[in-house]
């Protein structure tokens, strides 16, 4: 069992090694296009900066190849270069249905799994030598495609049309509460159909008048990206130098608010990662909500903050979530690190 983690481990590992790239070069440049480009009620605007939008067009394309990059290495790791055209279409068809990374992740190990059982598959002779050049990469592509497009494409959609129902629901509720919950989406998973559903709705609520939504929501963006890159900072010793690398892509990735930033933490360590950063995110847009925090454009970071009401209280909620994510991401890998140490003095 603990053979079977290890390898899986492994195997998102080697598909962030190779995504991380994508992730810091299309972060920063969009991060630079968003920084320098005129801030106003409406977000960004490009329309007088076309240089600008060129770059933001460039980082979004880096984007964009970020989760067949993810899904096609993860894939290549489990089952080798048979592996890489399953997974490499998975990655591409889970931003086509909005899954986001985390379908990214399911689409490369399906991908990988599938190809590594019919490579077990007992063939003639003469079909040997095209098995893994067209045969497997087609057979394993066509039922991921299948997957990803009629098995969670369909649910996926649906869930999120019916979180949206229920966000609106409870618009007239208790404020906090509603805060808490946008700001655990926005984390939960980086960009992707949950995160999009919670903003998405943030950025109505400023159609409708309500700037509260979207001012708790622009506290949630950034803190994952400049929580786990703080966490680097606060333990250098619990990451690696690609690791750290990262970790400053992510702060300035943040500090533009752009979430996705995160997501090669988030991706070689789920089970420590994502918690920390939900609650990070939830803490920030609950204090953001009790300051009353308005947020006049549909986007996050401290960037809106010339935007923002109730600046101080944004500023508050920001780092106060920041440091949660941070603490708790440093103090979660601490103990996975003394817990064999632990179990060894038993012996």
């Amino acid at each position: 069992m603990i053979k079977s983690l290890q390898k899986l481990r492994q195997h998102l590992l080697t598909g962030v090694s190779y995504a991380i790239p994508f992730i810091a070069c299309g972060g920063i440049l969009i991060a630079c296009a968003i920084a320098f480009a005129p801030m106003t009620g409406s977000g960004p605007d490009f329309s007088t900066a076309p240089r600008l939008k060129l770059i933001l067009d460039i980082g979004t394309a880096s984007f964009m190849l970020m989760l067949p990059v993810l899904a096609g290495y993860i894939s290549y790791s489990i089952a080798g270069k048979p592996g890489l055209l399953p997974g490499f279409l998975g990655g591409y068809l889970s931003g086509q249905v909005r899954a986001g990374f985390l379908g990214a992740i399911l689409a490369g190990l399906v991908a990988g799994y599938v190809v590594e059982a019919l490579k077990k598959v007992s063939v003639s002779r003469y079909l040997r030598p095209i098995m893994p050049i067209l045969v497997i990469p087609i057979l394993a592509g066509g039922l991921v495609g299948v997957l990803m497009i009629k098995v969670l494409g369909v649910p996926i959609a649906l869930l999120m049309d019916h979180a949206n129902r229920t966000l609106l629901s409870m618009s007239t509720g208790n404020d906090v509460v509603l805060a808490l919950i946008l700001g655990a989406m926005i984390a939960f998973d980086m960009g992707g159909p949950v995160n999009k559903t919670a903003f998405f709705f943030g950025a109505a609520m400023i159609r409708e008048g309500n700037y509260l939504i979207m001012g708790a929501c622009a506290a949630a963006i950034c803190t994952p990206p400049l929580g786990v890159g703080l966490a680097t900072l606060l333990r250098k010793s619990l990451w690696t130098e690609e690791e750290r690398e990262a970790g400053l892509a992510a702060i300035a990735m943040g500090l533009i608010g752009i979430t996705e930033g995160a997501i090669p933490f988030a991706a070689a360590d789920p089970v420590r990662v994502i918690p920390s950063i939900v609650a990070g995110s939830a803490v920030a847009a609950a204090i953001a909500m009790v300051g009353r925090v308005g947020d006049h454009a549909p986007h996050g970071g401290p960037i809106v903050l010339p935007v923002v009401d109730h600046r101080m209280a944004y500023v508050a909620a920001i780092v106060l979530g920041t440091l949660v994510t941070a603490i708790l991401i440093v103090l979660l890998k601490l103990r996975s690190t003394e817990l064999p140490q632990e179990e060894k003095e038993p012996a």
